[in-house]
């Protein structure tokens, strides 16, 4: 099986380094060449464009920063669908819109693309060790073909069913990582205005019904004040937005997901869109006059 992989960024190319390792034929391609280097000393073939990268592969794969990108890449005039053969399956790792999705999915259907969105979550860390959980929609017999390439990346992967549950169920739960983050700032700030020490307070947190992955992942990095580099401010201001707009199509309700977004909307015009995404916690610090810290 022959898979082209395009976008090597912090989750991609971990992504496709595993699929190096579990033996998959790889054509690598991404805007930074220099993004390919590790991969080609591993095995995988570097293509000087997207059509060389996957004009004869049977298994397209994206990782990609935005929905707007998505569609460039897909659908321009030297995009993705142009080149892919009738038959192939392109599988779509994003976080994406439902209605670009819809876009996009047309043109492949038209030329008899068979199509997988299937979103992935469990964080750079997750990629790198093949751990992600993988939230897959589209036809159930195409996702069965694609099980060995999903095994090679991921730990958990679920069956969601029709085409776009995948984008619905990522963009539902990825949220929480903000609203837990700010929530999450706001309890330790409560702690240490009140005279408890901040890494005692991080603790008792993270012992308490409180307690949560983001309360142990990235609350070291508040303390530390690095706000975690892996991930950026402006990806994440795009999932907040992402998940306002699937919010209006399903006519949700959800005004914690709306204050939210507003904060980090203010924290990316503050300190720009690649910031460390936990930036946004720097707003709390600044408006109380007191940083987080050990």
């Amino acid at each position: 099986m022959k898979i082209a992989f395009i976008g090597l960024g912090n989750m991609g190319a971990p992504m496709a380094a595993n699929l190096v390792k579990a033996g998959f034929d790889l054509n690598i391609h991404d805007v930074d060449r220099n993004k390919a280097e590790g991969l080609v000393q591993a095995g995988a073939h570097w293509a000087d464009s997207v059509q060389a990268a996957v004009s004869e592969a049977d298994v397209v794969m994206t990782s990609l920063p935005s929905p707007a990108i998505i569609k460039q890449v897909a659908s321009a005039a030297d995009g993705l669908i142009a080149y892919m053969r009738q038959g192939a399956i392109w599988i779509e790792l994003s976080t994406n819109n439902l209605e670009v999705w819809r876009e996009v999915r047309a043109l492949a259907d038209a030329k008899q693309i068979r199509t997988l969105d299937a979103p992935i979550s469990g964080g750079a860390e997750g990629a790198a060790a093949g751990t992600l959980t993988v939230l897959v929609g589209g036809d159930e017999k195409t996702f069965e073909l694609c099980q060995p390439i999903f095994s090679a990346i991921g730990k958990r992967i679920d069956y969601l069913g029709e085409s776009g549950a995948g984008y619905v169920a990522k963009i539902a739960q990825v949220v929480l990582c903000y609203l837990h983050s700010v929530a999450l700032s706001e309890a330790l700030m409560l702690g240490v205005k009140g005279g408890v020490p901040a890494d005692k307070m991080l603790a008792i947190i993270q012992n308490s019904t409180g307690r949560s992955y983001v309360a142990d992942r990235y609350g070291p990095s508040i303390l530390s004040g690095d706000y975690d580099p892996t991930f950026e401010l402006g990806l994440a201001l795009k999932d907040m937005r992402l998940t306002l707009e699937l919010a209006g199509q399903v006519s949700a309700e959800l005004p914690m997901c709306a204050h939210v977004e507003k904060i980090y909307e203010q924290a990316v015009e503050q300190f720009g869109d690649k910031a460390p995404h936990l930036m946004a916690v720097k707003l709390l610090e600044q408006a109380n006059d007191m940083p987080l810290r050990s």
